[in-house]
């Protein structure tokens, strides 16, 4: 039915039943025949048309087993009272053509009103996708940005191009992953020194890198991470292992999730032990055993060799400073009579034998007198809240940060199972390892 906005105000809907076959002509003739005069001049059905404020009779008859049924709708301009009025005269209509019938009004619908809630339910409609959208436009654009950002400074490195950041090539610690989208997530938090090794296959690239760099393996909290992890212990020198939360991947972790995780990272040896990985470790050159010298050297016997002193020794194979030592410390140079003679590196050897295998460290203070005792894994951000800390003992490997944080605090030594990746040792601090004082 099409009716005019502009004359529409109310729409009077009614039904019509019929006794015959009656078509629209007669139901139209019949509601202008029966209601002339009835309603007086001001409500003339023909007046109010022509007038505009009674828009066009519309009528649908159906016809079936010789009885018609029908709608009638009548589009008013009139105030309330007047098309209520004119609504009512309908129902007095009792015949249509030749047929006896009846007209009943269902209702009669303020247009006005159906439109204002369609407006309402379109308009709500509309503002929650005006507000939804307004949520997630400035976040989307930023994470836009970012991840065009992020994508381009992805490199390929290597002969076997790996997927890797812009900062492998020149920085001094990298980060293994498994795949490129690792890459990208750790791009995303800011880590721009991370390498996949695209599979469980490790690439010589990365067993080359392990030479030269400290080398951290992030790897998933599933057995691939495990797989990949074995691999990596295996082929390449690992100082250090950081995991993904159970059951989670690297690619999928938040950028908190990923500063925990490289936070909490545990040397290489540790892991091996704490979880007692099988297989064979990887062993670079310069950690292999020298070949016995077969001549007669002074103070050794041939195939008894003597224990070596016990010298401030410096890392072999890394570049780094030479150590200066407190005065009295260095007044003599410690070989084996001198271990038995000083009470000092007697007692930091005793207690690196007491914590073998347990991944504890003690805190000592100047008079070497035991502060605390905690995991290994805990030493560095402990070390930066116990001021009074001059000495370490600990089960696990010396690295770089140790020394720095030593330093910082005036420490005067730092006794561990073995060295890690050392690239200078401070001044001032007196580094010793397992093999320095054995007896």
């Amino acid at each position: 039915m099409n009716i005019d906005p502009s004359t529409t105000k109310y729409l009077i809907q009614a039904r019509m039943e019929a006794e015959g076959i009656v078509e629209k002509p007669d139901v139209v003739g019949a509601v202008f025949g029966q209601t002339e005069g009835l309603l007086g001049e001001e409500l003339d059905l023909r007046d109010l048309q022509k007038s505009g404020r009674i828009g066009r009779i519309e009528v649908d008859v159906q016809s079936k087993k010789g009885r018609s049924e029908g709608t009638i709708l009548i589009p008013s301009s009139l105030d309330q009272v007047e098309t209520s009025i004119l609504a009512a005269a309908l129902e007095t209509i009792d015949r249509v053509g030749p047929c006896k019938a009846s007209i009943r009004v269902d209702k009669v619908e303020d247009v006005r009103v159906t439109k204002r809630n369609k407006i309402i339910e379109r308009a709500r409609s509309l503002l929650s996708q005006m507000v939804e959208e307004s949520k997630t436009s400035g976040t989307d654009l930023l994470d836009e940005v970012k991840m065009s950002v992020q994508v381009s400074e992805i490199v390929s490195f290597g002969p076997e191009r790996l997927p890797s950041g812009p900062n492998v090539a020149d920085s001094d610690a990298i980060i293994i992953v498994e795949g490129r989208q690792d890459v990208l997530n750790l791009l995303r938090s800011g880590i721009k020194n991370a390498i996949a090794v695209e599979g469980t296959n490790v690439p010589k690239t990365i067993q080359e890198l392990s030479k030269e760099r400290a080398l951290t393996a992030f790897v998933d909290g599933d057995r691939g991470g495990d797989l990949i992890l074995k691999e990596l212990l295996q082929v390449a020198e690992v100082d250090f292992i950081a995991r993904a939360p159970r059951g989670k991947e690297v690619e999928e972790l938040t950028q908190k999730q990923i500063m925990k995780c490289l936070r909490n990272k545990i040397p290489a040896d540790q892991y091996v032990e704490m979880y007692g990985l099988s297989g064979e470790r990887y062993k670079p050159e310069s950690e292999f055993p020298e070949p016995k010298p077969t001549g007669g050297a002074p103070g050794r016997s041939e195939g008894r060799p003597e224990p070596r002193p016990v010298e401030p020794r410096p890392i072999e194979a890394r570049p780094m400073e030479a150590p200066a030592f407190r005065e009295e410390r260095a007044s003599a140079p410690l070989s084996p009579t001198t271990k038995a003679l000083n009470p000092k590196l007697e007692k930091y050897r005793d207690m690196l034998v007491q914590l073998g295998g347990s991944s504890t460290a003690r805190l000592l203070d100047d008079s070497d007198i035991v502060l605390s005792e905690i995991p290994v894994r805990e030493l560095v951000e402990t070390l930066k809240t116990k001021k009074n800390t001059r000495a370490v003992v600990f089960d696990g490997i010396i690295t770089q940060r140790i020394l720095d944080i030593a330093a910082e605090m005036n420490m005067h030594s730092v006794v561990g199972t073995k060295m890690g990746t050392i690239t200078k040792q401070p001044t001032g601090v007196e580094v010793w390892t397992r093999s320095d004082l054995a007896p």
